[in-house]
């Protein structure tokens, strides 16, 4: 027999010897395969891991995994039919996140209980002190005439009601007192007329000319000095209307002035204003009436407080922001116009939900918070955020009072569904997507009970692969 004779026979004995080991091997797994499917096309009920899908058992049980009960698992095939409550329950469950006590401890996950209180906010506003307009005055000449003195000379000073700040001469003023003068020696003569006509008339020429002299700015403690004297003041005071410090000083002594020209502008600072300029997004929380605190850097430790008394109708297009006007009382003068100042308004939110405000995720389109349904188990949330009161926030809805809420390590769960597929409400497509660190902790989450699993109790037949 020739050598390749001999091979030949070799490989042909092989390739019998082969053929008849797989069709042995594939006539036992088809069979078997063949009755786990009639199994399954009979009726027979199988079940998973609501955290781990990939585990399927003929029977209830735990997850070899993580020791989780096993769920009924749903039929593809009737999930164009309506589903059972079981099925819903499944698929609610399928959108949980589970973790397992030593997850919980390396992810540091800590929940809180949503509760109802009454939250109270702080809008933190810069503001300029400013004048009360209310209570700034001109001082002004009453007749044309030449400043002969100034009893104020400098801007600053401090006057008060009726307190003279100037004398000036005026040749209309003192035609006026002479004409007064002899009104007073004409109503002498005809008081004792006995016509009473005339006596009236001497009466009424008398009140004419005092009438003027008022007019003209005359006090009556000055008329009552020019009927003593019997002659006329060539130089008279002018008087400040009201108490205040002089800010402004427009006048020099010997100058000439004409009706209505000002010589002194005065403000009283005992009570001023803040305009404190608030952010368009905080000024429906601003209203007439509430109290705010002045706090400036010059008084460290010092509080002023006041009340808004007006808010501008406009917006400030530049800084965008609306103006509040506080009032406020200025004991000792220590607020100064043009001051920049720290306006705190408070404010109350009324009895609401809160939750911590690192509790809730934001993807961008919406707010999402992980409510622990069970010792473990957490549930998506969409949550419908309202104000925020410091480091709380205020849930208008999607919790109830008394769900607990998973405050740090939210985020870690958060990616731990996202790594799962985003089932449920736990894919966030655009705020998972190119994170490194949320995928890189998610990851070492789902990876550690693998390597805390009881050895031996997970086998490939668990698996649908």
């Amino acid at each position: 027999m020739t050598l390749k004779k001999k091979i030949a026979i070799s490989m042909l004995a092989a390739a019998v010897t082969a053929s008849a080991g797989g069709g042995w091997y594939l006539l036992k797994h088809k069979s078997s395969g063949t009755a786990k499917d009639i199994k399954a096309h009979e009726g027979a009920q199988l079940y998973t891991c609501a955290m781990h899908p990939f585990i399927v058992k003929d029977k209830p049980g735990t997850c070899p995994v993580c020791n989780m009960a096993l769920i009924k698992k749903i039929d593809g095939g009737a999930a164009s039919g309506p589903m059972t409550q079981d099925q819903k329950q499944q698929a609610e469950m399928l959108g949980h996140v589970t973790l397992s006590p030593t997850q919980m401890v390396m992810a540091n996950v800590a929940t809180v209980t949503a509760s109802q209180a009454q939250l109270k906010k702080e809008i933190n506003a810069v503001g300029i002190v400013q004048y009360d307009q209310s209570r700034q005055a001109k001082v002004t000449a009453w007749v044309p005439g030449r400043i002969d003195k100034l009893h104020v000379n400098t801007i600053g000073a401090v006057v008060g009601k009726n307190t003279p700040v100037a004398e000036i001469y005026s040749p209309e003023l003192v035609a006026a007192q002479q004409e007064y003068l002899l009104a007073v020696k004409s109503q002498q003569q005809l008081k004792d007329s006995p016509l009473s006509a005339i006596s009236q008339n001497g009466e009424g020429l008398l009140q004419s000319a005092k009438q003027r002299l008022m007019l003209l700015g005359v006090k009556e403690k000055q008329i009552s000095e020019l009927v003593n004297t019997g002659k006329p003041n060539l130089r008279l005071p002018i008087y400040a209307s009201q108490p205040g410090v002089v800010i402004e000083k427009l006048v020099q002594q010997g100058q000439y002035l004409n009706t209505g020209d000002v010589l002194f502008n005065v403000a009283d600072l005992s009570t001023v204003w803040v305009e404190a300029e608030v952010y368009e997004d905080e000024a429906p929380n601003v209203r007439i009436g509430q109290s705010v605190d002045i706090l400036s850097q010059s008084f460290p430790g010092r509080q002023f407080r006041g009340r808004i008394s007006f808010i501008y109708p406009f917006l400030d297009p530049k800084t965008r922001t609306i103006k509040a006007r506080v009032e406020l009382r200025n004991p000792g003068m220590k607020l100064k116009p043009d001051m920049f100042v720290n306006a705190v308004i408070k404010t109350e939110l009324g009895t609401a939900i809160f939750v911590p405000a690192s509790a809730v995720i934001d993807t961008g389109k919406r707010q999402v918070v992980w409510v622990e349904k069970m010792p473990g188990m957490f549930e998506p949330r969409d949550v419908q955020v309202g104000q925020q009161s410091g480091d709380k926030l205020q849930i208008l809805s999607g919790i109830s009072v008394g769900d607990k809420v998973a405050v740090s390590g939210a985020y870690l769960i958060d990616s731990e569904s996202q790594l799962r597929g985003g089932q449920g409400h736990g894919g966030h497509a655009g705020h998972a997507g190119g994170s490194p660190a949320k995928e890189g902790h998610g990851s070492g989450a789902a990876a550690s009970p693998q390597h805390n699993k009881p050895k031996g109790t997970l086998s490939v037949d668990d698996m649908n692969m």
